[in-house]
Protein backbone atom coordinates (compact mmCIF):
# COMPACT_ATOMS: atom_id res chain seq x y z
CA UNK A 1 0.00 0.00 0.00
CA UNK A 2 1.09 3.51 -0.74
CA UNK A 3 2.38 5.66 1.80
CA UNK A 4 0.39 8.46 0.81
CA UNK A 5 -2.85 6.42 1.14
CA UNK A 6 -5.56 7.53 3.81
CA UNK A 7 -6.08 5.57 6.22
CA UNK A 8 -10.02 4.78 6.76
CA UNK A 9 -11.50 2.00 9.07
CA UNK A 10 -14.40 -0.06 10.68
CA UNK A 11 -14.40 -0.57 14.11
CA UNK A 12 -16.28 -3.42 15.82
CA UNK A 13 -16.78 -6.96 17.36
CA UNK A 14 -16.00 -9.21 16.06
CA UNK A 15 -15.19 -7.29 12.97
CA UNK A 16 -13.38 -10.27 10.53
CA UNK A 17 -16.72 -10.46 8.51
CA UNK A 18 -17.18 -7.22 7.36
CA UNK A 19 -17.52 -6.35 3.51
CA UNK A 20 -16.70 -2.55 4.29
CA UNK A 21 -13.22 -3.16 3.49
CA UNK A 22 -14.36 -4.78 -0.19
CA UNK A 23 -16.85 -1.99 -0.42
CA UNK A 24 -14.46 0.98 0.20
CA UNK A 25 -11.85 0.00 -1.71
CA UNK A 26 -13.67 -0.69 -4.92
CA UNK A 27 -15.26 2.97 -4.56
CA UNK A 28 -11.82 4.09 -4.23
CA UNK A 29 -10.53 2.21 -7.54
CA UNK A 30 -13.25 3.85 -9.12
CA UNK A 31 -12.86 7.24 -8.89
CA UNK A 32 -8.39 6.78 -8.59
CA UNK A 33 -8.19 7.61 -4.61
CA UNK A 34 -5.11 6.02 -3.25
CA UNK A 35 -7.20 3.99 0.57
CA UNK A 36 -5.66 1.98 3.59
CA UNK A 37 -9.03 1.02 5.03
CA UNK A 38 -8.83 -1.99 7.39
CA UNK A 39 -10.50 -3.64 9.94
CA UNK A 40 -10.12 -2.97 13.65
CA UNK A 41 -11.57 -5.76 16.34
CA UNK A 42 -12.30 -3.01 19.32
CA UNK A 43 -13.70 -4.86 22.52
CA UNK A 44 -16.09 -2.84 23.98
CA UNK A 45 -13.66 -1.59 26.96
CA UNK A 46 -11.10 -0.52 24.60
CA UNK A 47 -13.07 0.84 21.91
CA UNK A 48 -12.82 4.81 22.51
CA UNK A 49 -9.24 4.95 23.64
CA UNK A 50 -8.77 3.00 20.20
CA UNK A 51 -10.91 5.13 17.98
CA UNK A 52 -8.81 8.20 19.75
CA UNK A 53 -5.60 6.77 19.06
CA UNK A 54 -6.89 5.97 15.28
CA UNK A 55 -7.53 9.34 14.66
CA UNK A 56 -4.37 10.94 16.34
CA UNK A 57 -2.25 8.51 14.17
CA UNK A 58 -3.67 10.45 11.36
CA UNK A 59 -6.95 8.31 10.30
CA UNK A 60 -9.50 10.39 8.02
CA UNK A 61 -13.04 8.26 8.31
CA UNK A 62 -13.95 5.35 10.83
CA UNK A 63 -17.22 3.15 10.14
CA UNK A 64 -18.64 1.83 13.16
CA UNK A 65 -21.12 -1.43 13.67
CA UNK A 66 -21.95 -3.44 16.73
CA UNK A 67 -21.74 -3.43 19.39
CA UNK A 68 -20.55 0.09 19.25
CA UNK A 69 -23.10 2.48 17.75
CA UNK A 70 -24.44 4.11 20.79
CA UNK A 71 -20.97 4.78 22.31
CA UNK A 72 -20.15 5.71 19.28
CA UNK A 73 -21.88 8.80 19.51
CA UNK A 74 -21.33 9.27 22.99
CA UNK A 75 -17.31 10.17 22.13
CA UNK A 76 -17.96 12.32 19.38
CA UNK A 77 -18.15 16.31 19.72
CA UNK A 78 -20.26 16.79 17.23
CA UNK A 79 -23.46 15.55 16.00
CA UNK A 80 -25.44 15.65 12.51
CA UNK A 81 -29.24 15.44 12.85
CA UNK A 82 -29.10 12.00 11.30
CA UNK A 83 -27.02 10.66 14.19
CA UNK A 84 -28.71 12.65 17.09
CA UNK A 85 -32.00 11.50 16.27
CA UNK A 86 -31.32 7.97 16.20
CA UNK A 87 -29.31 7.86 19.08
CA UNK A 88 -26.35 5.90 17.37
CA UNK A 89 -23.53 6.29 14.61
CA UNK A 90 -22.05 4.35 12.21
CA UNK A 91 -19.59 7.39 10.66
CA UNK A 92 -16.95 8.98 12.26
CA UNK A 93 -15.15 12.10 10.46
CA UNK A 94 -12.53 14.19 12.51
CA UNK A 95 -13.28 17.64 12.77
CA UNK A 96 -10.79 20.97 11.53
CA UNK A 97 -8.87 21.88 14.98
CA UNK A 98 -9.59 18.93 16.27
CA UNK A 99 -13.05 16.85 17.67
CA UNK A 100 -15.01 14.02 16.43
CA UNK A 101 -17.93 13.90 14.26
CA UNK A 102 -21.07 11.57 14.03
CA UNK A 103 -23.12 10.70 11.73
CA UNK A 104 -25.20 7.94 11.10
CA UNK A 105 -26.14 6.35 7.04
CA UNK A 106 -28.49 4.00 7.64
CA UNK A 107 -31.37 5.79 7.11
CA UNK A 108 -30.02 7.36 4.02
CA UNK A 109 -28.51 4.07 2.49
CA UNK A 110 -31.99 2.24 3.22
CA UNK A 111 -34.17 4.91 1.43
CA UNK A 112 -31.41 5.07 -1.30
CA UNK A 113 -31.62 1.07 -1.81
CA UNK A 114 -35.36 0.82 -1.96
CA UNK A 115 -36.35 3.57 -4.19
CA UNK A 116 -33.41 3.71 -6.46
CA UNK A 117 -32.43 0.29 -6.62
CA UNK A 118 -35.40 -1.71 -6.27
CA UNK A 119 -37.92 1.51 -7.61
CA UNK A 120 -40.64 1.38 -4.33
CA UNK A 121 -42.07 5.15 -4.18
CA UNK A 122 -42.69 5.34 -0.79
CA UNK A 123 -44.42 7.82 -0.89
CA UNK A 124 -48.70 7.31 0.24
CA UNK A 125 -47.88 3.67 1.65
CA UNK A 126 -48.31 1.89 4.58
CA UNK A 127 -45.54 0.76 6.46
CA UNK A 128 -44.98 -1.80 8.86
CA UNK A 129 -41.54 -1.94 11.00
CA UNK A 130 -40.33 -5.03 12.95
CA UNK A 131 -37.61 -3.93 15.62
CA UNK A 132 -36.67 -0.82 17.95
CA UNK A 133 -32.72 -1.03 18.14
CA UNK A 134 -30.70 1.38 16.24
CA UNK A 135 -30.94 0.64 12.80
CA UNK A 136 -34.72 0.45 13.12
CA UNK A 137 -34.42 3.73 14.40
CA UNK A 138 -32.78 5.24 11.51
CA UNK A 139 -35.13 3.40 9.24
CA UNK A 140 -37.78 4.91 10.87
CA UNK A 141 -36.85 8.27 10.61
CA UNK A 142 -36.08 7.83 7.37
CA UNK A 143 -39.68 6.00 6.25
CA UNK A 144 -41.36 9.42 7.71
CA UNK A 145 -39.00 11.73 5.79
CA UNK A 146 -39.30 9.82 2.42
CA UNK A 147 -43.17 10.52 3.10
CA UNK A 148 -45.51 7.02 3.56
CA UNK A 149 -48.24 7.73 4.61
CA UNK A 150 -48.41 5.34 7.97
CA UNK A 151 -45.82 3.33 9.79
CA UNK A 152 -46.65 1.34 12.13
CA UNK A 153 -44.01 -0.44 14.71
CA UNK A 154 -43.45 -3.10 16.88
CA UNK A 155 -41.03 -5.04 18.83
CA UNK A 156 -41.28 -7.76 21.71
CA UNK A 157 -40.66 -5.51 23.86
CA UNK A 158 -43.45 -2.19 23.15
CA UNK A 159 -41.69 0.28 25.42
CA UNK A 160 -39.20 0.55 22.87
CA UNK A 161 -41.53 0.71 20.25
CA UNK A 162 -43.16 3.66 21.79
CA UNK A 163 -39.75 5.70 22.29
CA UNK A 164 -39.31 6.00 18.92
CA UNK A 165 -42.88 6.97 18.25
CA UNK A 166 -42.69 9.51 20.84
CA UNK A 167 -39.51 10.78 19.73
CA UNK A 168 -40.95 11.22 16.00
CA UNK A 169 -43.94 13.08 17.56
CA UNK A 170 -46.59 12.40 14.41
CA UNK A 171 -49.49 10.06 16.10
CA UNK A 172 -51.65 10.25 12.79
CA UNK A 173 -49.25 8.86 10.83
CA UNK A 174 -46.79 6.71 13.52
CA UNK A 175 -48.08 4.19 15.80
CA UNK A 176 -46.84 1.07 18.13
CA UNK A 177 -49.27 -2.12 18.06
CA UNK A 178 -48.05 -5.37 20.12
CA UNK A 179 -45.95 -7.83 18.58
CA UNK A 180 -49.38 -10.03 18.55
CA UNK A 181 -51.88 -7.18 18.16
CA UNK A 182 -51.70 -6.80 13.94
CA UNK A 183 -54.80 -8.85 13.15
CA UNK A 184 -56.63 -7.00 10.97
CA UNK A 185 -53.92 -5.06 9.89
CA UNK A 186 -52.31 -4.89 5.99
CA UNK A 187 -49.15 -3.52 5.14
CA UNK A 188 -47.56 -2.28 1.40
CA UNK A 189 -44.03 -2.22 3.16
CA UNK A 190 -42.84 -4.62 5.87
CA UNK A 191 -38.92 -4.23 7.39
CA UNK A 192 -37.23 -6.55 9.36
CA UNK A 193 -35.04 -4.77 11.81
CA UNK A 194 -35.29 -7.31 14.46
CA UNK A 195 -32.56 -9.43 15.46
CA UNK A 196 -33.97 -12.56 14.81
CA UNK A 197 -32.53 -13.70 11.67
CA UNK A 198 -29.06 -13.89 13.33
CA UNK A 199 -30.08 -14.86 16.86
CA UNK A 200 -32.79 -17.54 15.98
CA UNK A 201 -36.55 -17.16 16.69
CA UNK A 202 -39.75 -17.56 14.68
CA UNK A 203 -41.50 -14.81 12.81
CA UNK A 204 -45.03 -15.19 14.57
CA UNK A 205 -46.56 -12.71 12.71
CA UNK A 206 -50.28 -13.09 11.02
CA UNK A 207 -49.69 -13.66 7.13
CA UNK A 208 -52.67 -11.49 6.59
CA UNK A 209 -50.81 -8.78 7.20
CA UNK A 210 -49.10 -8.65 3.45
CA UNK A 211 -50.89 -9.40 0.19
CA UNK A 212 -49.28 -10.18 -3.31
CA UNK A 213 -48.56 -6.50 -3.48
CA UNK A 214 -46.64 -6.45 -0.48
CA UNK A 215 -43.00 -6.19 -0.50
CA UNK A 216 -40.72 -7.38 2.29
CA UNK A 217 -37.28 -5.84 2.92
CA UNK A 218 -34.66 -7.41 5.56
CA UNK A 219 -32.17 -5.53 6.73
CA UNK A 220 -29.85 -8.27 7.24
CA UNK A 221 -28.64 -10.19 3.95
CA UNK A 222 -27.14 -13.72 3.26
CA UNK A 223 -28.40 -16.81 5.48
CA UNK A 224 -29.10 -13.70 8.62
CA UNK A 225 -32.29 -13.32 6.18
CA UNK A 226 -33.24 -16.64 4.79
CA UNK A 227 -36.15 -17.05 7.98
CA UNK A 228 -37.65 -13.26 6.86
CA UNK A 229 -37.50 -14.22 3.53
CA UNK A 230 -39.70 -17.53 4.21
CA UNK A 231 -42.24 -16.30 6.36
CA UNK A 232 -42.68 -13.77 3.68
CA UNK A 233 -42.99 -15.66 0.91
CA UNK A 234 -45.58 -18.06 2.57
CA UNK A 235 -47.82 -15.32 3.60
CA UNK A 236 -48.04 -13.98 0.12
CA UNK A 237 -45.42 -11.95 -1.21
CA UNK A 238 -44.10 -12.35 -4.32
CA UNK A 239 -40.42 -13.86 -4.41
CA UNK A 240 -39.18 -10.75 -6.52
CA UNK A 241 -40.56 -8.83 -4.55
CA UNK A 242 -38.82 -9.72 -1.28
CA UNK A 243 -35.40 -7.18 -1.08
CA UNK A 244 -32.68 -8.19 1.70
CA UNK A 245 -30.33 -5.62 3.06
CA UNK A 246 -27.07 -5.75 0.74
CA UNK A 247 -28.04 -2.48 -0.95
CA UNK A 248 -28.67 -1.07 1.89
CA UNK A 249 -25.02 -1.95 2.95
CA UNK A 250 -23.56 -0.50 -0.29
CA UNK A 251 -25.70 2.83 -0.48
CA UNK A 252 -24.95 3.76 3.23
CA UNK A 253 -21.08 2.85 2.65
CA UNK A 254 -21.42 5.40 -0.38
CA UNK A 255 -23.01 8.23 1.65
CA UNK A 256 -19.96 7.35 4.26
CA UNK A 257 -17.78 7.56 1.05
CA UNK A 258 -19.23 10.62 -0.06
CA UNK A 259 -18.64 12.69 3.32
CA UNK A 260 -15.02 11.67 3.37
CA UNK A 261 -14.08 12.28 -0.02
CA UNK A 262 -16.32 14.54 -1.32
CA UNK A 263 -17.10 12.45 -4.23
CA UNK A 264 -19.78 9.81 -4.53
CA UNK A 265 -18.62 6.29 -6.07
CA UNK A 266 -21.07 4.47 -8.54
CA UNK A 267 -22.43 1.75 -6.50
CA UNK A 268 -24.25 -0.40 -9.36
CA UNK A 269 -21.13 -2.66 -10.31
CA UNK A 270 -19.85 -3.21 -6.67
CA UNK A 271 -23.59 -4.36 -5.10
CA UNK A 272 -23.75 -6.44 -8.62
CA UNK A 273 -20.62 -7.98 -7.53
CA UNK A 274 -21.19 -8.48 -3.88
CA UNK A 275 -24.85 -10.11 -5.14
CA UNK A 276 -22.83 -12.78 -7.20
CA UNK A 277 -21.32 -13.69 -3.77
CA UNK A 278 -24.45 -13.27 -1.54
Amino acid sequence: MSAEAHRYAVFGHPIAHSLSPDIHSAFAAQLGIALDYRTIDAAPEDFVAQVKRFFAEGGLGANVTLPHKNVALALADKHTEAAARTGSANTLTPLVGGGIEAHNTDGSGFVRDITERHGFDLRGHDALLLGAGGAAKAVAWALMDAGVRSLTIVNRTPERADEIADAIGEPARCRTRYWDGLEGECFDLVVNATSIGVTGGDFALPMSIVQDHSTAYDLCYGTASAGFKGWAIAAGVRPDWFRDGLGMLVEQAADAFERWHGQRPDTDPVYRELRQRY
